[in-house]
């Protein structure tokens, strides 16, 4: 098999997968709690900025982990109570909190870690060997994790007990209040959540692309790019969403360059918002 081929090939299916769970994140969040927090970005940086503290320490980079789980988790409770709890079912209003929210974070990360660029080692070097041809060994790693991740938290969703208390909770939440659901617990532990998932997309691709204050913003907007592709709702809406901008992305960037792969996504987002603005597979 052509090596070029195939190297193209595992580089769309790493993009995809990767975008995958940067959005898991943020559709959590929007899909379930109808918040669009576009702090989502500054979210993906902490959870990078943790990995760098973390190797730059001395520990290995496994420990990053808990560490951005731990400060994102903390993070999105304290955010969700006072915050967004008393801006649920305003749209408009909560927008504009995390957008406010976002500009703090990036001024918070600017004062701290300055303007340059910081790099985290790879924790996994070298090449695999797949298909005649070499390909480096952490992003195969992370293909795998990214759909272990993605593949669980669905399942989890659908079977576990909590998961049915936060889908009542979204259909009904008066009725869940009134059926003793504690729909205020739920739904703060729902947008932690989705701020570890996102933390956790951080630590996943430090060691891959230069870290500083204003990285969040591509991410941000990559994310939300493929939630209104897919379509809220469904694991298969997020994988087509993510397969969308990942592909287009992919493919432009590889015949002509970056910028024009950046502009041949925005386009294609922009075209789905005017033609089909309920994505692929709404639910």
């Amino acid at each position: 098999m052509d090596p070029i081929l195939v190297t193209q090939g595992l580089n769309l299916v790493f993009a995809v997968a990767v975008l995958a769970v940067l959005a898991l994140g943020l559709a959590v969040v929007f899909g379930l709690l109808g918040v669009l927090n576009l702090a989502h970005g500054e979210f993906i940086m902490v959870g990078a900025y943790c990995a760098w503290a973390t190797t730059a320490a001395g520990l290995p980079y496994v420990a990053a982990i808990p560490l951005a789980i731990a400060v994102c988790g903390g993070l999105g409770l304290t955010v969700e109570r006072w915050l967004i709890r008393p801006l649920y079912r305003r749209p408009f209003d909560t927008l504009v909190a995390t957008w406010g929210l976002s500009l703090l974070l990036r001024k918070a990360a600017e004062a701290a870690f300055g303007l340059s660029f910081r790099n985290v080692a790879m924790p996994l070097p070298g090449t695999v060997r797949v298909l005649g041809t070499d390909y480096p060994g952490y992003r195969l790693l992370l293909i795998a994790i990214s759909a272990a991740i993605v593949g669980g938290l669905m399942l989890w969703y659908r079977r576990s007990r909590t998961g049915l208390r936060i889908r009542a909770m979204v259909g009904n939440p008066d009725l869940a209040q009134a059926v003793g659901i504690r729909a205020t617990r739920l739904a703060a532990g729902t947008f932690a959540a989705g701020t570890c998932l996102a933390g956790l997309g951080g630590v996943m691709i430090a060691p891959l692309v230069p870290l500083q204050p204003l990285m969040g913003l591509d991410f941000v907007l990559r994310s939300f790019f493929a939630l209104v592709i897919g379509g809220l709702g469904s694991a298969v809406g997020l994988f087509a969403g993510s397969a969308v901008i990942g592909g287009v992305d992919s493919l432009v960037s590889a015949l002509l360059d970056a910028t024009w792969g950046y502009f041949a996504v925005l386009v294609v987002a922009i075209l789905f918002l005017w033609r089909r603005p309920g994505g692929l597979f709404a639910r």
